[in-house]
């Protein structure tokens, strides 16, 4: 038999935040260009194992003509010769889910469907990997996209897919996150690793800088509609967990001068100078600091 998407992935909804998701691991070249599918206010889906990445897309249109998640599936699968061979995971945006788990899926293949989350997988290294995911996701608590990233940690740490590992990917999208974000989609968070010796950790590091570029772009956002006060918000909620993050203290110190805090302004600027030399000029010629250029401290800081 031609080879197979050996693949371990969860679907989820996170329906306090308005978001869904995919996160998957596989011995397989790039599987975040064909596994992973997700539509902000419809749902997510993942199709692996003798897996078609069209069926994704085709279960995200049977949701959003209003398909419930088994149906959906039915729905994808009907008229498939090789449905025995498939594996699917489905959620929909207010947290149903469903998966199915073609007879001729190598093993070990299962599913384990839970509140708001579907978690799959084949050629796996037991029953416990699907088990471990499944557990992480309901144990982990905060964003969508840290959930799903615990879930791929735990799968691999109960042995993943037995051939090894090559590729992951994590994918979120957020409902109404277009208009609050300068690019104008939903998708919040789209990471790739196609190729790499332990993709779940690499994929790990890029969460974490994708995190931190979020509270970025978040608090632009408020910054764009000149809601000083709502983007220093989100710039110290990024700050608490990143203290040392040169761009977020950059940002705040803006946000802090256009609000009349001016010492704030002051402190944070030369924190983030400290740290990063490349934001002195930065600071030199920005319009944002107007209210301290004149303030013999930040004359100092920018020379």
């Amino acid at each position: 038999m031609p080879s197979l998407r050996g693949t371990y992935s969860i679907v989820a909804a996170d329906l306090e935040r308005g978001e869904v998701g995919v996160a998957v691991q596989s011995k397989h070249f790039c599987v975040g260009g064909v596994v992973p599918w997700a539509r902000a206010g419809v749902g997510a889906a993942a199709t692996q194992a003798a897996g078609v990445a069209a069926f994704g897309r085709d279960a995200l249109v049977e949701l959003e003509r209003g398909a419930a998640p088994e149906e959906a599936l039915r729905r994808v699968l009907d008229g498939d010769p090789g449905r025995e061979t498939r594996q699917l995971g489905v959620v929909t945006a207010d947290g149903r889910a469903a998966a199915f788990t073609g007879a001729e899926c190598s093993d070990w293949a299962g599913h384990v469907v839970g509140e708001g989350f579907a978690a799959q997988g084949n050629i796996l290294a037991g029953e416990a990997v699907v088990g471990e995911m499944a557990r992480a996701y309901r144990e982990t608590v905060g964003p969508l996209a840290e959930r799903l990233m615990a879930a791929l940690e735990a799968a691999q740490a109960a042995g993943g897919d037995k051939r090894g590992q090559q590729s992951a990917a994590l994918v979120v999208e957020r409902a109404g996150a277009a208009a609050e974000r300068r690019e104008g989609i939903d998708r919040v968070v789209d990471l790739r690793v196609d190729d790499h010796e332990q993709p779940v950790v690499e994929l790990r590091r890029l969460l974490e800088i994708q995190t931190r570029w979020d509270f970025i772009m978040r608090s632009y956002g408020r910054y764009a509609r000149q809601d000083w006060e709502g983007a220093i918000a989100i710039a110290e909620e990024g700050l608490r967990r990143f203290p040392e993050d040169a761009m977020l203290l950059y940002n705040a110190a803006c946000y802090d001068a256009l609000a009349g805090r001016s010492e704030t302004a002051l402190e944070r600027l030369a924190h983030s100078c400290r740290l990063d030399a490349t934001v002195v000029p930065m600071a030199r010629e920005d319009a944002d600091f107007a209210s301290i250029r004149d303030d013999p401290r930040f004359r100092e800081l920018v020379g």
